[in-house]
């Protein structure tokens, strides 16, 4: 099964306020952003007066009358906590995927029989434990797999009265091999649509008679799961996905800026970001062999994003040697013309070594001594929070930094 809390965090926000949200009229949106910043997440009846979820604030209509809810991530993650606590009373951690704060996957087959229940009476109940627990409605979709049970949540659930749909590969062809937009099934976002089209098929019936071998010149391998989605087949099983390892790690960290950055206030950003993920790094105990840097613009700009790597001679955890690498590479990709709007950094290729090694042209005193500087400030900061200690670069206009560690996944704590 899958189960999905409706607009989580607006609905959260409700619950704080003794509203009930599924008729308040609430966003939740930084007021202190321009009105440019997403709504991260609005109420079913701001969805009924037309206003979409993720829309920009300027994009709701003056005429409705709604309450701008400021995040508070620290909130929704206490809420969403709560909410596992309910699932962890009938499926073993085990047999659930947490598949982001407000959705998760479950394999229920072995507890039907223990509680003499149906898939549909089991998910219901744990719907309705949800909703007197926490107060927030939820949609439910069961499935005899995963792709199935998140397409009868996504489509069908979610139109139903009870909040609740399960199918079978036979209902799958049947409801929905004729449903439109393709865009509404998992995985498939505008520009595979478009490709889709252009090969003739607007529904998930018209994907399933395709040529497989055309498939595959267009998507490559992504069209064995687009025909075996397209089927209502999926093999993969929660089972695999706890036993998955990847073959490679990284350390990813982008933040989207609040106005248009100029080339030497974009540099402050690059140092500023590539330095926090070579602390976040050597905290863990790693130490990374390359870095990559993704660079966007204005979102009215046509000139195409930057992107740049460099590879490292031996695994390094260095914060001075990473944030070195990452302004080189920005030095050789930005635009120096435009401004800057997003920010992404990769530290690729992690191993199991924070130290990383020794080689002729590196002075071992001089990396003992910045080791044992990172150890302090990894020390600082668990024991005085992240503002504990900083450095003046922090300090500048520009800089985001100090401001970000009131932050959770970039928005306010």
């Amino acid at each position: 099964m899958c189960i999905d809390l409706k607009s989580f965090y607006a609905s959260v926000e409700c619950v704080e306020r003794g509203l009930d949200p599924m008729t308040a009229k609430l966003v939740v949106a930084d007021p202190e952003r321009t009105v440019g910043t997403i709504c991260l997440a609005v109420t079913p009846a701001m969805k009924a007066l037309g206003v979409r979820n993720r829309c920009r604030v300027f994009e709701i209509p003056p005429n409705i009358d709604y309450i701008m809810a400021t995040p508070r991530m620290a909130l929704y993650i206490e809420y969403s906590a709560r909410v596992y606590s309910v699932y962890l009373k009938y499926v073993a951690p085990e047999d659930i995927h947490p598949y982001s704060i407000d959705e998760v996957f479950m394999d229920i087959t072995d507890y039907l029989s223990y509680r003499g229940q149906t898939a549909e009476e089991f998910a219901l109940m744990i719907k309705d434990d949800v909703f007197k627990t926490v107060g927030i409605t939820a949609a439910c979709g069961v499935g005899t797999n995963l792709y199935l049970a998140k397409i009868a949540m996504d489509i069908l659930a979610k139109r139903s009265p009870n909040g609740l749909a399960s199918i079978d590969e036979a209902d799958y062809r049947r409801l929905l091999w004729g449903h439109k937009p393709l865009t509404d099934f998992w995985r498939i976002g505008e520009g595979t649509a478009r490709r889709l089209a252009r090969m003739g098929a607007l529904t998930m019936g018209e994907v399933a008679g395709l040529d497989e071998e055309s498939m595959y010149r267009a998507f490559g391998i992504d069209a064995e799961l687009l025909i075996d989605h397209a089927w209502g087949r999926e093999s993969t099983t929660i089972a695999d996905i706890k036993a998955y390892k990847p073959k490679t790690r990284c350390l990813s960290s982008g933040q989207v800026l609040s106005r248009g950055y100029s080339f030497e206030e974009g540099r402050t950003i690059v140092r500023e970001m590539a330095e926090a993920a070579a602390l976040d790094m050597f905290g863990a105990g790693l130490s990374c062999r390359g870095i990559a840097l993704h660079l966007s613009y204005g979102y009215d700009s046509s000139t195409p994003s930057s992107k740049g790597s460099l590879s490292f001679s031996s695994p390094s955890a260095s914060m001075r040697y990473v944030a070195d690498s990452a302004e080189l590479i920005y030095a050789r990709i930005a635009d120096r013309r435009q401004d800057i709007h997003r920010v992404n950094i990769t530290l690729d290729k992690l191993t199991d070594c924070p130290c990383g090694q020794y080689d002729l042209f590196n002075d071992e005193k001089a990396l003992e001594k910045e080791r044992q500087l990172q150890s302090a400030m990894l020390s600082i900061r668990e024991k005085y929070g992240g503002r504990g200690i900083f450095k003046c670069l922090d300090l500048k206009e520009e800089a985001t930094a100090l401001d970000r560690f009131r932050q959770i996944g970039g928005h306010r704590a």
